[in-house]
């Protein structure tokens, strides 16, 4: 049985941490031992977010001013490799010798003339106070939005169209090799007028978007979104918060979600689960046992009737 696990970037770097190492390898060190026992009984697929890490090497490539700052496409990829390197390690000392971790960097096609060039909507980088993210925007020139209690720069988040190197991936399936792949919802590239070549653009893909289209296209049994949350909440932040626990796409796309943070979850696990009739599940990296299981998270899933809440 094949799994697509989405680690989101705050779960691998909770919001109030400072973006140092030595949080994230121990955030990392945490979230293999959890996939490490997922490991024991099915096949992975690992895909991670970078929006945080992104940020920060963002930041640092603009502090240089000798030179001009990199894309983040290029960014995107540094992030992938940095990522996978240290999950790939940390898995493999969870593991016996004889279990294989592979590291993909993953190029996903887009749409040059997509909209979400001209609405960024996908944040990336640290907190800000209000006045210190209008100063950011003034200085720098970036895009501001509310995320949680603060600000973040946000960027724009084109949708995956096409994923290249699925080959590779399914062939490390078919030898029993855990894969992480689409690291940051892969990197960003347009194809050529000339329909031949392709070159990179400056843009995030939206992680849990990539994870749905790739979990489609290997033909996954499940999608398991994992975020710092343990469940999907309507009325979130009021008195009358719920937590959903199963629940059908088309009732799920009723409600309505934070851009930038849920909404594109509860997106992701109703593509993946109109497309394939197999379900999704979303919730927090501490529980991921159980929401394998369905005893914990949202399930999302074709054949659920009525809306479960708790």
């Amino acid at each position: 049985m094949t799994i697509v696990v989405a680690l989101g970037g705050n779960a691998l770097l909770r919001r109030e941490q400072l973006l140092t190492a030595e949080n994230q390898l121990d955030n990392i060190k945490r979230a293999a031992m959890q996939l490490a026992q997922l490991a024991m009984d099915y096949q992975l697929v690992i895909t991670h977010g970078n929006g945080p890490q992104i940020g920060l090497l963002a930041l640092q490539n603009a502090a240089d001013v000798s030179f001009a700052p990199y894309p983040l496409d290029l960014l995107g990829a540094e992030t992938d490799g940095m990522i996978g390197y240290l999950l790939e390690q940390e898995l493999a000392n969870q593991l016996s010798p004889e279990r294989v971790v592979a590291t993909l960097l993953t190029r996903v096609e887009v749409s040059a003339s997509d909209p979400a060039f001209l609405n960024p909507t996908k944040p990336i980088g640290a907190m800000y106070s209000q006045a210190e993210a209008d100063e950011c925007a003034r200085e720098k020139g970036w895009t501001i939005k509310r995320d949680g209690n603060g600000f973040r720069r946000v960027v724009a988040s084109p949708t995956p169209i096409k994923i290249l190197g699925i080959d590779p991936i399914l062939w490390l399936l078919q030898h029993h090799v855990i894969v992480i792949a689409a690291g940051g919802g892969g990197i960003p590239v347009v194809l050529s007028a000339n329909g031949r070549s392709y070159q990179g653009v400056s843009a995030i893909i939206d992680k849990d978007s990539c994870s749905a289209l790739l979990a489609e296209k290997i033909s996954a049994h499940m999608l398991v979104i994992v975020t710092d949350v343990t469940a999907v909440c309507v009325d979130w932040g009021l008195p009358t918060q719920r937590a959903i626990r199963r629940i059908s796409p088309q009732d799920l796309e009723k409600f309505t979600f934070p851009e930038g943070s849920m909404a594109p979850k509860v997106i992701a696990a109703c593509q993946f689960v109109v497309a394939t009739g197999k379900p999704a599940a979303i919730g927090s990296l501490d529980e991921i046992l159980e929401l394998i299981d369905g005893k914990a998270g949202t399930w999302v899933c074709a054949d659920c009737d009525a809306p479960i809440f708790e």
